[in-house]
């Protein structure tokens, strides 16, 4: 049985091509990317113990073979920060028998007062399992027009999995599931368990399951969003961590000029109309 840091480093390796490290291609493999031989000797360690890691078999490698393989992949600091979250969770050191608490789902009053300094523009408050806690305007203009919000509680990850509608308010729907289905990683185990078992992957299906257990960082580059009114917006992607709330401010911004024109034509307030009184 596998681990999640050994998923991740069989994952990594089979995503790089040899040449892109500088090294000979072997030539036809019955797997793509790297050779097991070639990681363990740009990492220092033996075939044989990354075998076992890859496997399962070795559940708590010391820090320096940690690092050696990081530096052996070639990572970047997000993936080296999510391989040492995989490392506590492989090796024990995230005990499963305490319960976290779940993740409040409160915003701060100074929170929302920030939120409203960018109410003029498309920005909300999320946590990382993708609840949508509280939105400006411009933010229901843009991503409510295709349903987001239509659930009591709307959550991103469940739309993006459940809701048909998702695909094509995502040109790119594919990138957009795989940054979905990482960031429930990095939210907390316990409450994401438990939501994953008892509602979101019963209805998800394979699209979901499958990538739980790919733990390749997604690259996050812009988002393309096609509005149901008909243009296609472009937007750069800001996040403000609230680390202590276990939330985030995620604020979306025009990556071109059309866009920007777009969005000035969506955000424009309407005007005002006239009431019959009986």
């Amino acid at each position: 049985m596998g681990t999640p840091l050994g998923d991740f480093v069989r994952a990594k390796r089979d995503s790089i091509q040899p040449a892109t490290l500088g090294l000979p291609d072997h030539g036809r493999r019955r797997s793509p990317g790297l050779r097991r031989s070639d990681l363990a000797v740009r990492a220092g360690i033996s075939v044989e113990y990354l075998t076992r890691l890859e496997q399962g078999r070795d559940r708590n490698p010391s820090t320096a073979v940690v690092n050696a393989l990081c530096d052996a992949l070639s990572l970047d600091p997000t993936e080296r920060e999510h391989v040492r979250y995989l490392a506590k969770i492989t090796g024990g050191t995230c005990p499963s028998h305490v319960r976290p608490a779940p993740p409040s789902r409160e915003v701060r009053a100074d929170v929302r007062a920030t939120l409203r300094l960018l109410e003029s523009g498309v920005a909300a408050v999320t946590n990382r399992l993708g609840d949508v806690l509280a939105h400006t305007d411009g933010y229901a203009a843009v991503l409510g027009a295709a349903g987001l919000l239509d659930h009591p509680a709307p959550n991103l990850t469940r739309y993006v999995f459940t809701d048909p509608r998702a695909r094509d308010l995502f040109p790119d729907w594919d990138e957009v599931a795989d940054e979905q289905a990482f960031d429930l990683w990095l939210g907390p185990s316990a409450e994401s368990s438990e939501w994953l078992s008892t509602e979101l992957a019963p209805v998800a299906g394979p699209e979901f399951t499958r990538r739980l257990g790919n733990h390749l960082v997604p690259a996050r580059g812009p988002l393309r969003l096609r509005h149901p009114s008909g243009p296609e917006l472009l937007l750069r992607r800001e996040v403000l961590d609230l680390s202590a709330d276990c939330q985030q401010i995620l604020v979306l911004l025009p990556a071109d000029e059309a866009t920007a024109a777009h969005l000035a034509e969506l955000l424009r307030p309407a005007p005002p109309r006239l009431r019959a009184i009986s």
